[in-house]
């Protein structure tokens, strides 16, 4: 019982007699998060090296290929996941299911997980790009058995180790981060100053005119998708709202402070690999290493790149073993409930969702297939960024549909955070989401892996066999599949560290 009510109060003290001083109850200290600091935790967790190939192709155009998904998804996305973080606990599952029902929160949530299991084969095949300039053979970058091979033995590697529990590597993913990710893009942004100020040629056109990229037809602004999915990930850290001290004033400036960062993150790197390497002979997987290669053979310091290659390889791993284990934690969440067969919700002995894990997976390993299938590993490293940003797609427009029906049908929920005007900001969000998911079935500019005219029904083919099984598992689901104890408790909740 609180010390606030009644029968918690000590009786009245008698004449002459003094009061102890009261009892100071001690409260577990909370952090709070200034608007800097959580610009910066944004940062770490959304930039990544992983698309700046691909963009540094359009030169001084990439800019406003960068700038405009940051405004038409990246803000409304931190600020409508926001909202919905101070109003509902759960993530992207509760958020759904309290607005659109049992059946689309899963969907959601199923979603969330199997764009993940899609991006696991693009993020290892960086790694496996960065990995040929570390084994000083950059020719290996382009071979789609080798790029195969590290997938599969680095991503079981990663399982394994998730398997056995415990925070083994809960600090790899911050340190990953910083040295793999954050301290390659602060050189790539400094060797490509020196690069243009100390007069040598640029590969690109620097005049003002270059802002705006060329324009030959829809596929040559298809590769603006994978930008979107570059932005991902703004709904997880909403969470951190509740640690500001004015979530209403403070928000809004964090996500400003944080957009302004990850376009710098974003931009300034792509254009340091624009100046320095020839369009021709950029390859998605391996265009950063290239860039670095050209920068340490000009000043005569050649073997720096196998260096730079390595501390990017290990940055990435890290950030490959940091989400092996999240995102099917909602899975299992939603499956407890009676959403999933028994063998999908099965644990091993230190708690750990192995049966999802095994699921995962098998589906990283026939995925890592297509590099061996398909001939060009940069085209196929687009395809599965495609794959994976059409199915993360379709979770966030539920996510902006959500947020809106929430407002009316939930006006009453408290709410530290309330984005102003939230029907025209997810609105904006939701027709930049349904936009650059029908950009993902044109192929983009120069992709020659597959016929123009199949191109999209691959693409069509995966995403229904990827994001269809949920609705299917709803409709088929029996009444043995809940395992949840009869105070209505999830298993998960004894295993905290699952």
């Amino acid at each position: 019982m609180s010390d606030a009510t009644p029968a918690s109060r000590p009786a009245p003290a008698a004449a002459g007699t003094t009061n102890p001083p009261p009892k100071q109850i001690s409260r577990p200290a909370v952090a709070v998060l200034g608007v800097g600091q959580l610009a910066l935790l944004t940062l770490v967790v959304v930039a990544s090296l992983r698309s700046l190939p691909a963009m540094a192709t359009y030169g001084l155009g990439s800019v406003m290929l960068y700038l405009i998904p940051a405004i038409v998804f990246l803000v409304p996305t931190a600020l409508v996941a926001a909202e919905l973080a101070t109003g509902w606990k759960g993530g992207v599952y509760v958020w759904v299911r309290e607005a659109l029902g049992n059946r689309w929160g899963f969907t959601a949530v199923w979603l969330q997980w199997i764009q993940n299991v899609v991006w696991f084969p693009t993020q290892l095949a960086f790694i496996a790009g960065a990995l040929a300039f570390v084994f000083v053979d950059p020719s290996l970058s382009s071979s789609g058995f080798f790029t195969a091979v590290v997938i599969i033995v680095f991503y079981w590697g990663a399982t394994l180790v998730t398997l056995r529990g415990g925070n083994l590597f809960a600090k790899l993913g911050s340190w990953g981060g910083i040295l793999g990710t954050l301290l390659p893009a602060v050189l790539l942004i400094v060797f490509g100053a020196i690069w243009v100020f100390s007069g040598e040629r640029s590969q690109v056109s620097l005049a003002p005119s270059a802002l705006i990229p060329p324009f030959t037809g829809l596929a040559s602004i298809v590769l603006i998708v994978s930008n979107v999915l570059a932005y991902a990930g703004m709904e997880v850290n909403a969470v951190h709202v509740n640690q500001m001290k004015d979530p209403g004033k403070g928000y809004p400036r964090s996500v400003f402070l944080a957009a302004v960062l990850i376009l710098l993150v974003f931009v300034l790197p792509t254009l340091a690999i624009s100046v320095a390497v020839p369009s021709k002979e950029l390859g998605l997987t391996n265009g950063i290493m290239l860039a670095f290669g050209v920068y340490f053979d000009h000043w005569g310091v050649g073997w720096a790149t196998a260096v730079v290659s390595a501390l990017i390889a290990a940055g990435a791993l890290a950030s490959v073993i940091t989400w092996v284990a999240g995102p099917s934690k909602g899975v299992l969440a939603a499956a407890e409930t009676g959403l999933l067969p028994p063998a999908l919700q099965k644990r091993n002995k230190a708690g750990i969702q192995s049966g999802i894990l095994m699921l995962q997976g098998t589906i990283v390993t026939v995925l890592a297939a297509i590099f061996i299938i398909v001939p060009n590993v940069s085209a196929a490293f687009v395809a599965l960024i495609d794959m994976a940003a059409a199915l993360y797609l379709i979770m966030y427009m539920l996510m902006f549909a959500s947020a809106i029906v929430l407002r009316r049908k939930e006006p009453n929920v408290h709410r530290a955070y309330r984005v102003t005007a939230l029907p025209f900001v997810a609105g904006v969000g939701f027709v930049a989401c349904l936009a650059a998911f029908l950009l993902a079935f044109i192929p983009p500019d120069g992709f020659t892996a597959f016929p123009p005219a199949l191109y999209p029904w691959i693409v069509g083919v995966v995403i229904v066999v990827l994001g269809a099984p949920p609705l299917l598992f709803y409709a088929l689901r029996r009444p043995g599949w809940d395992r949840r104890p009869a105070d209505g408790s999830l298993l998960s909740d004894a295993h905290p560290e699952a």
